[in-house]
């Protein structure tokens, strides 16, 4: 039997592997998760719409790698670089890859590198390119369990992997 190609989207294709069903991104080559906090002590979330969940998100500044240009060979620091000006407004004196592994793998290709983000300087606006429609939220360190709690009982959804951030952020200083 092996591989069969279902159906190809714009961006994803599903795949029949001897009978394991799965879907692969077509416009990137991975995902980059930024976990940081001001100097003040704030950690940065995002919140947006997700059209598959039909609800909000709480999640760490993310985005795809090479999804501008599939030819470029951008790594995981330079599109956490891009991801975190375009959804915060901050730009990063460093970066230092934290863990890389599969977000379902399962169900899907997508990997995931964690990404953490020191000596941030607030440049811009933020709020994500064009359709997005990103908030950002600067919640103390100190706070965001609760805060956190509360997002979730107002109908948010809290994606898991901020759980992975926070366990770096309360270890690590910014």
């Amino acid at each position: 039997m092996g591989r069969e190609v279902k159906y190809e989207g714009k961006f994803i294709r599903f795949i029949d592997d001897d009978g394991w069903e799965y879907v692969e991104r077509t416009n990137c080559s991975g995902i980059v998760i930024i976990v940081s906090k001001t100097d003040e002590d704030k950690v940065l979330f995002v919140e947006q719409y997700r059209v598959p969940i039909k609800a909000k998100s709480i999640e760490f500044p993310a985005g795809l790698i090479n999804d501008e240009d599939q030819t470029s060979d951008e790594t995981p620091i330079e599109a956490a670089r891009r991801e975190l000006l375009e959804e915060t407004g901050y730009e990063a004196a460093s970066m230092e890859e934290l863990i890389f592994g599969p977000v379902s793998g399962g169900m899907s290709t997508n990997v995931v590198t964690m990404v953490m983000a020191r000596g941030l300087k607030k440049v811009g606006a933020g709020g994500g390119v064009e359709g997005e429609n990103v908030t950002v939220h600067e919640v103390p360190l100190s706070e965001v369990d609760g805060w956190l709690k509360i997002m979730a009982e107002k109908g948010f959804f809290i994606e898991p992997k901020i759980y992975s951030g926070l366990y770096f952020l309360k270890g690590c200083s910014a």
